[in-house]
């Protein structure tokens, strides 16, 4: 296992690309919460974060893994670059040629999606620790470890996601037509899931349609990825007022949301091992 990851590791830390995109990924959200954490004062502007409740435990878990996921594609362009130089530098075959077999191959690409998942949550989670310790009304360890659950689905969402663009950049070989697939397929599945809300709402009721369009949608590949962390924003609007928001919300990270995700992750990794087993190099 540490010998496939190595291999992996070197060949992406030794390409100029692959490294600025691995530091960008890591670095950039964790700038962008500690600088929207800090407290502005210049007179005639006054921005506390402390006065908002965002960075209180236990909602700094919820707020922190949500906006932290939204630069994907930042993890996604690590991924696609991955495989695409593979290619592009015939490392593939040269591999086979040194004797690493093609299911080694996808192990070692697995590893590195695996321990850079791990690597990002714990860069959330000594974030969150630190943000929280500074600005968060309380205290109690009860209170603070409350909600870890976002983490998990945080990690997993992004295992789910590295998978995802692993299997469709072996699949069309290039980087570009990666990112147009995974692009179009986002689309394909909200305008699906648009289409069926609205369609059951104009048959029977908003709420049956609603309902209906969730529990298909949970299965989509992206969006059950998606639906692991629900927004927050709602939620926080929510606590501070309560009555103007007349639709009721589940934050919660389901069990069976994770078992969805890790279904397609290992769908994913099994169809690239397959597809790679099955091509020409």
């Amino acid at each position: 296992m540490l010998r496939l990851f190595n291999i992996e590791l070197f060949k992406l830390w030794n390409n100029k690309s692959s490294r600025v995109l691995i530091i960008l990924s890591f670095v950039l959200p964790f700038t962008i919460a500690f600088i929207t954490s800090i407290k502005i004062d210049l007179g005639f502007i006054r921005l506390d974060p402390s006065e908002y409740g965002i960075f209180n435990f236990p909602f700094i878990w919820h707020w922190n893994s949500y906006f932290a996921s939204l630069f994907k594609l930042f993890f996604a362009l690590v991924a696609i670059s991955m495989i695409s130089n593979e290619y592009n530098y015939r490392t593939l075959k040269q591999n086979l040629i040194d004797g690493l077999s093609k299911k080694e191959m996808i192990l070692s690409k697995f590893y590195v999606i695996v321990v850079y998942s791990v690597l990002s949550t714990i860069g959330v989670f000594i974030m969150s620790i630190i943000i929280g310790s500074i600005y968060s009304t309380y205290t109690e360890a009860t209170i603070v470890f409350d909600e870890l659950e976002y983490l998990l689905a945080y990690l997993v969402k992004l295992i789910g996601f590295f998978s995802f663009c692993l299997f469709i950049t072996l699949l069309v070989k290039r980087s570009v037509f990666a990112i147009g697939i995974l692009i179009v397929f986002s689309a394909i599945e909200w305008i699906t899931y648009a289409y069926m809300r609205w369609e059951v709402y104009e048959n029977q009721a908003q709420e049956i349609g609603y309902n209906f369009a969730e529990s298909v949608s949970q299965f989509f590949p992206l969006m059950s990825m998606y639906n692991l962390i629900e927004q927050p924003i709602i939620r926080y609007a929510r606590r501070i007022n309560p009555n103007d928001i007349n639709f009721p919300h589940d934050y919660a990270v389901h069990w069976y949301e994770i078992a969805i995700v890790l279904g397609w992750s290992a769908l994913f990794i099994f169809l690239s091992y397959r597809l790679l087993k099955k091509r020409d190099l």
